[in-house]
This record gives C-alpha cells, sequence and structure tokens, in this order.
C-alpha cells in the first residue's frame, strides 16, 4: 500500500501480467518538467547510435557525468545571447565613416541576395553615430549605450563570414555548423563534450519567447544522445507550467522511478546491444530533481531591488529580456553549462528591411539587460570562468538597390559579433571589413573559426570533439575551423 491509500502497479487487481517498460514510461505520473519525454521514449524504442570514442572516458555510461576536458579550460560555462533577424553592423559595432560620407552614391556588386549579376546599389549611411566607450575606446554605436560603456569587458570581431543569405539556413549553421543539414546544436555539443554541474537541472537551456528561425532544430540534438537536447523555457507567470507533480506524492514519484529502473534493466538484460539505454533513462532522475530545483531557480523573488534595477526589471515581472539575462545568471550558478537567450518575441525581431529605425526598439530591449547582466557576473566573480557570446545569424547590406530606401537587406559576407569573460582578451576589436562594410578585408573569422574558438575556451579540441553516427565521426565544425589565438588572453 502506498502512502495515499492506492496499491501500487504490480498489485493492483487486474493489472496485466505483461506490464512493459514502454508502459511504465508513459504513465509514470509527475511532471517530467521541460525534457523531451516523448523524444526519448522515442529514440529507445529505435536504433541506438555508435559510441563516440572522444568522450567515454569517466563516464559510466551516464551521458551527464563531468568529463575530462581535453586541456586545462579557461571557461566552464556559456551564455549565448542570441540577435534572432540579423543585426546591421553599421549601425551597431562596425562604424563606417566613408559610407556615411558616400552616401547615396552608386557602386557595382557582382552578387546580390545570392543572384549572380551586375548591380549597382545606392550605398546607405548609418543612422545612429557611434561614439568610443571605456578605456579601450571600441567605438559603439548608440544603440548599445549601456553595453558602450562596459568595451573594455568586450572582445568585439567586425570580421565575421556566413554562408547563406537566408534566416532559416543561416540560423541553423549559426547555430549547429551546418547551413544544409540538421545537425547537433552548440549547446549540445558543450553538454556532450562537458556533462553536467547539476544533476537537477538540464546541462543546456534556452530562454525563448517564441520559436526562432529554423524551430527546434536551434537546440536539437540530433544523432548525439536525447540527453544533450536543449530543454526550451517559455518566459510568462510560469515559465515550467508542468514541473509540479500532477498526481500523488513524492515518494509516489520515487517508487514508481524505481519501477521504471527495474523494467529498464530486464528490457537491457535483453537486448544488451542497447550499451545507451541506461544513461538515456537517467534523464528520467533530472527532471524529477527539476521539481524541487526549477521552482526555486526562476523565482526572482529573493533578488534585491537593486539587482532588479541593473536589469531594468520590475518586482513580479516574469518576461522580457532582463528576466532573461537575470535567469540566465542564476542557472549559470547553479551549473548549467550552456543557456541560450533568444531575442524574439512579439513585437518582432532585427529583420528590417523596411526602416532601420526598428533597430531603436529592439536595442533598447536588449542594452539595459546585457550590460546587467556582464556587470552581475564581473560582481559576482562569475565572468573568470563564463563565456557570454553575443551573435546574430548575418548583418545587413549597406546599400541598397532603391535610393532612399529606410531598410537594409540580408548580409551574410560580413557581420559583427562579441565575446566577453573567461580567456578573451577584453577592450578590443579583431578583424576589419572594407570601407564600406562590404566584405571582411582583415582576419576573417568565419562560423567554423568561432565554434572552434568557443569550445577551444572551454577546454575541447574540437577537432577531437566528435561522434560516431551513420559510419564516419562527426564534429561541430565539419571538416573546417581554426581557433582565433588573436583574441585569447
Amino acid at each position: 500500500m502506498l502512502e495515499d491509500g492506492r496499491t501500487d502497479a504490480h498489485s493492483q487487481p487486474g493489472t496485466p501480467a505483461h506490464f512493459t517498460r514502454r508502459d511504465a514510461l508513459k504513465r509514470a505520473a509527475g511532471g517530467f518538467g521541460a525534457l523531451a519525454l516523448q523524444a526519448m521514449l522515442n529514440e529507445t524504442h529505435g536504433a541506438v547510435p555508435e559510441v563516440s570514442r572522444a568522450r567515454t572516458e569517466g563516464g559510466n555510461g551516464d551521458p551527464l557525468a563531468p568529463k575530462t576536458t581535453h586541456f586545462q579550460p579557461r571557461a566552464k560555462r556559456v551564455i549565448w545571447l542570441y540577435m534572432s533577424g540579423g543585426v546591421s553592423q553599421v549601425e551597431s559595432f562596425d562604424p563606417k565613416p566613408l559610407l556615411n560620407r558616400d552616401h547615396n552614391k552608386t557602386l557595382a556588386i557582382d552578387n546580390w541576395q545570392g543572384r549572380v549579376g551586375t548591380f549597382r546599389p545606392y550605398l546607405k549611411k548609418s543612422i545612429f553615430p557611434f561614439q568610443r566607450g571605456g578605456k579601450c575606446g571600441t567605438e559603439i554605436s548608440d544603440l548599445f549605450p549601456h553595453v558602450r560603456e562596459l568595451a573594455d569587458e568586450l572582445c568585439v570581431i567586425r570580421s565575421m563570414e556566413t554562408d547563406h543569405t537566408n534566416h532559416f539556413e543561416s540560423t541553423l549553421g549559426m547555430h549547429t555548423g551546418s547551413f544544409s543539414f540538421v545537425r547537433p546544436s552548440v549547446g549540445s555539443w558543450v553538454s556532450f563534450g562537458l556533462g553536467s554541474e547539476n544533476r537537477n537541472l538540464p546541462a543546456f537551456l534556452v530562454l525563448a519567447p517564441v520559436m526562432p528561425y529554423a524551430g527546434a532544430q536551434v537546440w536539437g540534438s540530433d544523432f548525439l544522445p536525447g540527453a544533450h537536447q536543449g530543454t526550451r523555457v517559455t518566459p510568462g507567470e510560469v515559465p515550467i507550467a508542468n514541473i509540479r507533480r500532477r498526481v500523488g506524492t513524492r515518494r509516489l514519484q520515487q517508487l514508481e522511478l524505481a519501477l521504471l529502473r527495474e523494467a529498464n534493466q530486464e528490457h537491457l538484460n535483453a537486448r544488451p546491444r542497447e550499451a545507451a539505454l541506461d544513461a538515456r533513462i537517467r534523464s528520467f532522475d533530472t527532471a524529477f530533481g527539476m521539481q524541487a530545483a526549477a521552482p526555486e531557480t526562476f523565482d526572482l523573488g529573493r533578488e534585491s531591488a537593486a539587482t532588479l534595477d541593473l536589469y531594468g526589471l520590475k518586482r513580479g515581472q516574469t518576461t522580457g529580456f532582463g528576466w532573461q539575462c537575470l535567469v540566465a545568471r542564476r542557472l549559470v550558478e547553479r551549473g548549467v553549462r550552456f543557456v541560450e537567450l533568444i531575442d524574439s518575441g512579439s513585437s518582432g525581431n532585427w529583420d528590417q528591411h523596411g526602416d532601420m529605425a526598428g533597430h531603436v526598439g529592439r536595442a533598447a530591449y536588449v542594452d539595459q539587460p546585457i550590460a546587467g547582466l556582464l556587470t552581475d557576473l564581473k560582481r559576482r566573480g562569475l565572468l573568470e570562468d563564463t563565456l557570454v557570446v553575443w551573435t546574430t545569424e548575418f548583418g545587413r547590406t549597406p546599400y541598397n538597390v532603391v535610393q532612399n530606401a529606410k531598410g537594409r537587406e540580408h548580409h551574410h559576407q560580413s557581420f559583427s559579433t562579441w565575446l566577453a569573460g573567461a580567456g578573451v582578451r577584453g577592450g578590443m576589436t579583431y578583424g576589419a571589413t572594407d570601407d564600406y562594410g562590404m566584405a571582411v578585408a582583415e582576419n576573417r573569422v568565419h562560423v567554423h573559426d568561432f565554434h572552434a574558438t568557443i569550445l577551444h575556451l572551454l577546454g575541447l579540441d574540437h577537432e577531437r570533439l566528435t561522434f560516431r553516427h551513420a559510419g564516419r565521426d562527426y564534429r561541430l565544425t565539419d571538416v573546417h575551423g581554426e581557433v582565433v589565438d588573436g583574441i585569447l588572453t
């Protein structure tokens, strides 16, 4: 007899003699939180991926066990700030005085939005002035006055390049290294390579008010074990609505998990080739732990008024980029390896074809929260081993085919991003574009190089972090990528 007066599943009258493992998974009471229960059910029902040679050490079959890095890491965790839609480089972090001087002049180009030919668009000046920030004097536009004050913490890369001019493909490429095929997300690779520091929370969390371009593929684990898939949290009054138990007590859930483990062990004994089964099922233990850990983590009630002000938050607020940033700090404090914040909501994103003045609202939404996050991390000593990444899928054209057009189109040939924190040289710019911001002129950084550098800072060799799937070894950087040594301390 259970403590709530019910009998257990084995002793209930009329219980079928053949109570399968899959039945146990389906019947398990209690909210499994935001973990992908159905995805794990589907995965355990199918074939098991081949085991990676690179990340098996020290795991004892547990995919989330902390793992030994390839070399001494500078960073233990990542906060990934993703500006969805394509931020204009010439309106944010890459000042172009000659572009302003030559406004409305024409120039010849041989490619327009992926179409090859001869085109003569009109140069378009930045509508936002730039000013120097910090002691280093890095020029940042008036879109980001709060972030500009922290220029000494930033390594601004002005020579980023990606491979595609469409949102879907470039978003996929920035997150997975693949522009054409679904592959594991960078967050999944980090979880796979490092394991977890807190088994009561997922190693990879995504705070996203709406689905981004490319959808859930942005945080998908693809062929990596399902335990490394990102868990999406939607800001709101109850960020994880189903985290609390639906029925029964905590003791009942413990008994159900014990029953599940017993059924899984029988399943494993009968199918010895399914070596990853035990590792997958440990994800349910994480979900169980989340019921206690997650509500406390997402409760900002004990944060001081000064901290809330730092992020631009009001007491009781449960939405907005300030909420996402403060929760990110709380998550990394609690050992979450990779936290992604996606700036995209009902008010739109950075994709301003019609009028670049739309960047004003987007920047105001994220500027103070991001500065607050950097300041808060530094005050708490967390910036020393936390890598903060600010990026977007591509830039925007420094020209338009229509004279005096107010907006800008997609531009994958060059754009800007920045890093801050563990192992990164702050107060510097790296790389350069030409006089008009059209193409990389110095120290090109491709997305593959960007990923290789992030993994390097985490103590992972991007060429050795591999997973064997479908007869070959895969990695985040495919067969490309060089670590950008010039930005490292």
